[in-house]
């Protein structure tokens, strides 16, 4: 089998995962009134949802920006903001959720003559977004469980989202201390650079916080629409628990995240005495928003338009 045939049979197993995860959910659940709770969101909050989107890509492509600017490559904004806009829209249809960014780095790199710099601007700008969102799920989980809002009844009480993300982080930071050779001296150096010091880490944390309320932005709105908020706290609920949705995004199972996100709705959703449909209806909702609202990319590849030129011309 040669690599082409591999890599289309990956794409297909992808997705007939993602079908297959989404079937269950579906039966996991109440059918009839998950489509009540579908069909019961307004569609008003299209409109608002998609000018919340066009915010947070360009706030995402002006931290891109920011990153390559911290480690020596140029990138016009402007051009960031398609850039961006096309690795959305591949991320949604391609499997992984990251191979839209891949594109984007190694088409930013190529025409920058900076390959290695490129990519360490796109990872560290989505880790910027990852490290953010870390820890609005760490504070959200702990908040619910100690304000009663969520049961998870595992051992350790409030304190196990503690214990789940202090151990990969640990892991990591051991990997780094261990590792040798040249390649790691430069990924350090570059994470400092662009991430880590202190004059980098509030400007990516401050941009990416705002990504991530753009995020949840979406979720109150579809959730406003189907009447679910009912006062300030069913809403700070709501973010807590759709935080968790973003971060299970993350798992690179299925396609941009679909049957993962609404599986764990399934589940998030009962814990905290909430019916499980409303949490799917939401997921759903989201994803379909994410999807309408990436298709500007889906443009710029029939567009055919070169980055080569571009990328000189922005200047640092």
């Amino acid at each position: 089998m040669t690599g082409l045939q591999r890599r289309r049979v990956g794409l297909a197993g992808r997705w007939l995962v993602t079908g297959l995860v989404i079937g269950l959910v579906v039966q996991a659940v109440d059918g009839p009134a998950l489509w009540r709770e579908l069909s019961g969101i307004a569609l008003w909050v299209l409109v608002p949802a998609l000018l919340l989107s066009v915010l947070q890509v360009v706030i995402s492509a002006w931290r891109w920006r920011y990153t390559a600017q911290r480690l020596g490559v140029p990138l016009r904004l402007g051009l960031a903001v398609q850039e961006y806009y096309l690795a959305t829209f591949l991320n949604q249809v391609l499997p992984g959720g990251v191979l839209g960014d891949v594109h984007r780095a190694w088409r930013h790199g190529t025409s920058a003559g900076e390959r290695l710099a490129a990519a360490h601007a796109v990872a560290i700008e989505r880790l910027s977004g990852q490290v953010a969102l870390l820890l609005v799920v760490l504070a959200s989980v702990i908040g619910l469980v100690q304000a009663g809002h969520l049961h998870v009844g595992a051992p350790g009480g409030g304190w196990w989202p503690v214990v789940a993300i202090a151990i990969p982080g640990l892991a990591v930071w051991l990997a780094a201390r261990l590792g040798a050779g040249d390649y790691l001296v430069r990924l350090r150096r570059d994470l400092h650079r662009a991430l880590l010091s202190g004059a980098a880490l509030p400007v990516q944390m401050a941009s990416s916080l705002l990504v991530l309320a753009s995020y949840l932005g979406v979720f109150l709105l579809l959730a406003a629409g189907a009447g679910y908020l009912a006062g300030l706290a069913p809403s700070l609920v709501l973010v807590g628990l759709c935080s968790v949705l973003l971060l299970s995004m993350v798992i690179p199972l299925t396609v941009a995240g679909w049957g993962v996100r609404e599986g764990t709705a399934a589940v998030l959703w009962p814990l905290a005495g909430l019916p499980a449909e409303q949490g799917v209806a939401l997921s759903v909702g989201y994803g379909a928003l994410v999807l309408i609202s990436s298709l500007p990319g889906a443009a710029m590849i029939f567009m055919g338009r070169g980055t080569a030129r571009n990328v000189r011309r922005s200047g640092a």
